[in-house]
């Protein structure tokens, strides 16, 4: 019978796989690999320590870091120990984490590191129920406060109570005890609008999202994915779920910047990844040929309509010639093979989610032979209900719904679902909230706008908050005019705006390498990033792509105005969630005398 608890799954899983690998992560100059064994020793040391420090059934333990292994061990110890994990993002300031700690109760905190910590501790007088805090890395204060201690003081509490027996049946008691319908985590959404809510999700959710995933996804036992994206985050909570129901090989990424670098070290099999990442590469890629010879290019753009006619056939399920079989040959070693070996040369797929990956991108990759599937799901769904498979795939749609999943549309155009992974338990204290999105008819109100064509693959078209609708009345969704600009490796960012305005206008940053190569080819002397992006060469390079977009849209969704910003919108700078969402009300906040400006 297949594991019906997160905890279950897990320990299961230690037992079936043992010696062989779980978890990989850089130690100094070299990875350290540890084992299925090794992981479940530390999660078992972890949990006793838990129930050392006096944790109860269902009471919260937070949990503030980046992606990491430890992240995973602290989760699987918190379910192991009857525990509801509180996944905080790192990025979040003291008064944030406060009210996280507050309102879902938490007794006990997790923290990376000494930063993490301080922010904690600046936090205190505000967190009054708040009893110890345990800190994951280099923590060597020579008079901490009471209520701190380190990881390794937390396992060897485990040790040491692991032998007097009271605990340890105890600690089997809560892992046989827990229930499919008790809670295991509750998610706080990164909200675009005020404070986050907390999505409660149950064991019962997270597996049937993790057994239907499964379903969809042919990985094998022992594969390496390299996790980068935010643990607090479903999407990662998922990957991270997948790799021990699947037993795989977890290897966690140094940081967003290395994720190149670690990708060439641990060759991984698939990963996960918002669009921006793709963006990324795609905009290197174009950039790097562009600045090539005149041959240069031209091979490139053979090489990229050979892979584009291959993939019309696998897109179509025919089988691919053999005179274009052996011009993809040559194609690969010519121009892709470059791609694919700065992925770690062993990628079978990758799978986009998060956002709104662009098509133009998803074709693009899928010449160059690498297959982006994307899927679609929310915090609310734990966090999948649609996935496009490795043999059915439509690019520009979010792919088909998975086992057990039902979506429908509404009469307004709004994606409703159910399906066992859907939390229907709500937000945690706020009913009301719970009342309007889980509503009374039996449907989960995602607050997106989609379609869904013949062969069932769900279109993604706007958030229905986010749709902009004219002084015209016209509907316009900013998300597919933002993608298409995007396509160009100049631009970097894009917001469209124009909700009860007479036209829709754009605040657009550019790519800083792509602009100080340009300043230099074009003679602007100035270094100043304000000065250049006001530089009529600059503004007029940029109007030559809003103008050629612009033909693809109606004539009322045209950008009639636009402004280039100085600088990238950033996670730091507060315009961006941590999944690399631009907050939309908080950029036209910042920016409001720039829109002002584009309708005067």
């Amino acid at each position: 019978m297949a594991a019906d608890t997160l905890a279950r799954m897990f320990w299961e899983q230690v037992e079936r796989s043992g010696d062989r690998p779980a978890q990989q992560f850089k130690h100094g100059a070299g990875w350290t690999t540890i084992t299925w064994r090794e992981v479940g020793e530390t999660v078992r040391e972890l949990a006793l320590g838990l129930l050392a420090l006096g944790r109860a059934k269902g009471d919260s333990v937070a949990l503030l870091s980046s992606s990491r292994a430890e992240w995973v061990q602290a989760d699987f110890a918190i379910f192991t120990a009857g525990c509801v994990t509180v996944p905080v993002y790192p990025s979040y300031p003291p008064d944030l984490i406060a009210y996280i700690v507050n309102d879902s109760g938490a007794r006990t905190i997790i923290v990376e590191d000494p930063a993490q910590l301080a922010k904690v501790l600046q936090a205190r007088e505000k967190t009054p129920n708040l009893e110890h805090i345990i800190v994951i890395s280099d923590y060597d204060a020579p008079q901490p406060p009471k209520m701190v201690m380190t990881w390794e003081s937390l396992r060897r509490l485990g040790r040491e109570n692991a032998g007097t027996g009271a605990l340890g049946s105890l600690l089997a008691e809560r892992v046989a005890s827990t229930r499919p319908t008790d809670l295991a985590t509750i998610v706080y959404t990164s909200g675009t609008t005020g404070p986050p809510k907390g999505v409660m999700q149950t064991h019962g959710n997270h597996i049937a999202a993790v057994t239907a995933s499964k379903q969809a996804t042919p990985v094998e036992e022992g594969w390496v994915h390299l996790l980068f994206l935010p643990l607090a985050h479903s999407f990662a909570r998922l990957e991270s779920f997948l790799g021990v129901a699947h037993g795989l090989t977890t290897a966690f990424a140094e940081n967003l910047d290395k994720v190149g670098e670690n990708l060439r070290e641990t060759r991984p099999h698939f990963i996960c990844s918002v669009p921006r990442v793709f963006e990324k590469v795609y905009g290197r890629i174009l950039a790097g040929v562009e600045a090539g010879s005149p041959a240069k290019k031209k091979i490139f753009n053979w090489a990229v309509s050979v892979g584009r006619d291959v993939s019309r056939h696998q897109q179509r399920g025919q089988p691919v010639p053999t005179t274009l079989e052996l011009k993809r040959k040559i194609a690969h070693k010519l121009v892709f093979s470059k791609l694919h070996a700065a992925l770690g040369g062993r990628l079978r797929w990758a799978v986009s989610g998060g956002a709104p990956l662009s098509r133009d991108i998803a074709e693009f990759f899928h010449a160059a032979g690498i297959l982006l599937l994307e899927g679609y799901g929310l915090t609310e769904t734990c966090p999948v209900l649609t996935f496009n498979r490795p043999d059915r795939y439509k690019f520009g749609s979010v792919g088909q719904t998975l086992p057990g999943v039902q979506v429908q549309i509404a009469a307004d155009g709004e994606i409703l679902a159910r399906g066992p992974n859907i939390a229907t338990l709500g937000y945690f204290k706020q009913p009301e909230a719970t009342h309007e999105v889980f509503g009374a008819d039996g449907w989960f109100h995602t607050g997106d706008i989609g379609t869904i064509d013949g062969d069932g693959f769900l279109f993604i078209t706007d958030r229905k908050k986010d749709l902009i609708v004219t002084a015209g009345g016209m509907n316009i969704a900013p998300q597919n005019i933002e993608n298409l600009l995007k396509a160009d490796p100049f631009i970097s960012q894009v917001m469209v705006y124009g909700d009860r305005r007479p036209y829709p206008v754009a605040l657009i940053t550019v790519n800083s390498d792509e602009l100080s190569k340009f300043a230099r080819e074009q003679g602007i002397l100035t270094s100043e990033a304000a000065a250049i992006v006001k530089h009529p060469k600059v503004v007029e390079r940029v109007g030559r792509t809003v103008e050629e977009k612009n033909t693809q849209l109606q004539s009322y969704a045209r950008i009639k105005r636009f402004t280039v910003l100085p600088t990238d919108f950033t996670l730091d700078g507060g315009e961006l969630t941590p999944t690399l969402k631009v907050k939309r009300k908080v950029v036209s906040q910042k920016y409001q005398d720039a829109i002002e400006e584009l309708y005067r």
